[in-house]
């Protein structure tokens, strides 16, 4: 099977066996891969209203047809279980060198069930899989970790591992792979805890086979020529000052979430941009796997304060951070970044939790003597201690460690937590972007935007602009994203490559090259047609699990904050988000009943009923 290897490795942690199965080459055509291939095996196999921790929750790593073959971008795979913070399904999606490793052992993915009784690691070597002793590695940090298990198994092995967050059960744990690269949002680090799986190891043993060898080289060096002329130019400025240069964009169309989303204007943002990043703390640019763009940062802070070294931060970081907690110290939030990392947790989450918990001491809902320690907005040290706290559940760590929502209930007042089924927001403010708005509330896994980014549109005119106040016609353009984002997913590839490689059509979107990635990878010789059901097959399988775990059209929601109080500042001023309107026509467009049920002629013909 050329570009799937056309294995699958069962992992039973309770018995300790692992055991290979074929790949059927039907399932991969129709779900490409990755993503698509992870929401198969958990639709089959999990049990959507089970406990995220239960033994019987499988957990899916699953690389894509084109990750590791060289494509620009191709370096993901993705981990698939049931989040212990939303209860909905996870998709949480990682780069680097991992995941061109673990392809090259043969696997095309991995199904862990069970929970094993003492903690182990994964080590597969060459194709051969065992399960080893984690005793000696329990408790320690990520980076620690991996170089313990580099220096026991192979000097080129590739390691993903969970840190003491995962161990503890944080809800938003990660699972950190390379050190800095994380499979980061809804809690898959905390679910590898539960399982008492400490790590995955893997050393390669050859390359991806090509069904057209020569076709793919000649189209991905046609390619890799339009992504180096342009690279610095391109959309974002990815390659000058990584994700962090989002910030001045945000800012300038007034969705910077700011105060816990009471705002989308910051006033010290400038403080907190990529620009600064780049000249204070970048040592040099970090890319994955066969990437061209190099959008990481390896960075250093030598503030006596706060001094670390490591990756990062990511925009999602300085937003949830910096703005959202009224923090304009870089250095202070560039070490709760490395911490995140270390301790293996979601920047994300644990930020927008923290904003939360701010609120809540300025409103007098929780008490400082509740904290532990003062909590002011724009507290620089409350930031580094609490985040470290957390990953440890030591004091108020250990409610921090729930996430926003349950921390917000917790005190009385959940309309005060940033989520949409309780996953906290990435860094786009919906009462100036409508269609981020609409994205938020029906994604599958909660809060997210890498299941479908239509702020490219209304924000970056990637690939044409569009009005980000406007809410009429945006359920058409975030259907479309949102497919595309499936197949994205599922090829391997990162989202910047569609930054590089889309075509607007009718207010829709076109996956530009992936198609013929995928046939000279593959020889599945794709159409256009089936390529874009297949994300729409995913999209809708997702949406059976979500249904049978309960989710109904009341959790396609976001905030009363959002959509019925009017933003105060910036362009956005006097907007909110109408979601209701756009929820309305999202479900028409996407063949669902008024309920968000999809249809059985659409079941049907997806393949589906």
């Amino acid at each position: 099977m050329p570009g799937w290897m056309g294995k699958i490795l069962r992992v039973d942690l309770t018995k300790g066996i692992c055991v290979d199965e074929v790949l059927d080459k039907k399932i991969a055509k129709d779900y490409i891969g990755g993503r698509g291939l992870g929401i198969y095996l958990l639709g089959k196999e999990g049990r959507p209203k089970q406990n995220a921790f239960s033994p019987e929750n499988p957990m899916i790593m699953a690389t894509g047809p084109l990750t590791g073959t060289g494509a620009p971008t191709g370096a993901r795979y993705m981990v698939m279980t049931k989040s212990p913070l939303t209860g909905a399904l996870t998709c949480s999606n990682s780069g680097g060198m991992f995941p061109t490793e673990f392809k090259r052992t043969g696997y095309d993915a991995i199904v862990f069930t069970g929970i094993s009784e003492r903690p182990v690691y994964l080590w597969i070597d060459q194709g051969k899989p065992i399960l080893v002793s984690a005793d000696h590695l329990w408790g320690k940090q990520t980076h620690e970790t991996t170089d313990l298990l580099k220096s026991e198994t192979h000097k080129n092995a590739r390691v993903a591992c969970i840190g003491p967050a995962g161990e503890n059960l944080v809800l938003f744990a990660s699972i950190m792979n390379d050190k800095h690269r994380a499979a980061g949002r809804s809690g898959v680090g905390a679910v590898m805890g539960s399982k008492n799986l400490k790590a995955v190891v893997v050393r390669g043993k050859g390359r991806i086979p090509l069904a057209d060898s020569d076709g793919f080289k000649a189209f991905n060096k046609q390619t890799l020529d339009t992504f180096k002329k342009g690279i610095k130019d391109a959309p974002l400025g990815l390659t000058v000052n990584g994700t962090a240069g989002v910030v001045m964009t945000t800012q300038n169309f007034g969705v910077l979430p700011t105060k816990n989303w009471q705002q989308g204007t910051f006033d010290d943002w400038e403080k907190i941009d990529g620009e600064q990043l780049t000249k204070r703390f970048l040592k040099k640019n970090s890319a994955c796997y066969g990437c061209p763009i190099g959008c990481g940062r390896i960075t250093q802070v030598d503030d006596p304060d706060f001094s670390g070294k490591g990756e990062g931060p990511e925009y999602e970081t300085v937003y949830a951070m910096g703005s959202n907690c009224m923090i304009d110290n870089l250095a202070a939030i560039t070490k709760a970044n490395y911490i995140c990392n270390e301790l293996g947790m979601d920047t994300i989450t644990m930020g927008a939790t923290l904003a939360c918990a701010m609120e809540l001491v300025d409103k007098g809902y929780l008490l400082e003597s509740q904290v532990g320690r003062s909590l002011d907005w724009g507290d620089a040290e409350a930031l580094v201690e609490l985040t470290r706290m957390t990953g440890y559940r030591e004091g108020f760590g250990d409610q921090l460690a729930q996430g926003s929502y349950r921390l917000a209930d917790l005190y009385g007042h959940p309309e005060l937590a940033p989520v949409s089924k309780k996953q906290e927001f990435p860094g786009y403010e919906p009462r100036g972007s409508q269609a981020m708005g609409l994205a938020y509330a029906t994604s599958p896994i909660g809060g997210s935007h890498m299941r479908g980014d239509p702020a490219y549109f209304e924000l970056f005119s990637v690939p044409e602009s569009m009005d980000p106040h406007q809410w009429q016609g945006k359920a058409k353009v975030t259907k479309a994203f949102q497919d595309l984002s499936a197949i994205i997913d599922s090829a391997g590839l990162c989202i910047f490559f569609a930054v590089r490689n889309l075509a607007a059509k009718d207010l829709g979107v076109a996956p530009i090259g992936i198609l013929e990635y995928l046939n000279t990878a593959t020889g599945a010789d794709y159409t256009i047609e089936q390529l874009m059901m297949a994300g729409e097959r995913i999209i809708n399988a997702e949406r059976l699990f979500l249904i049978k775990a309960g989710f109904t059209r009341k959790d396609d929601s976001l905030p009363d904050r959002l959509t019925k109080t009017p933003a105060p500042t910036g362009p956005a001023k006097g907007c909110v988000c109408h979601l209701d309107n756009m929820l309305d026509e999202y479900y028409k467009v996407q063949g669902w009943t008024d309920d968000g049920i999809p249809e059985e002629t659409l079941l049907n013909r997806l393949g589906l009923s």
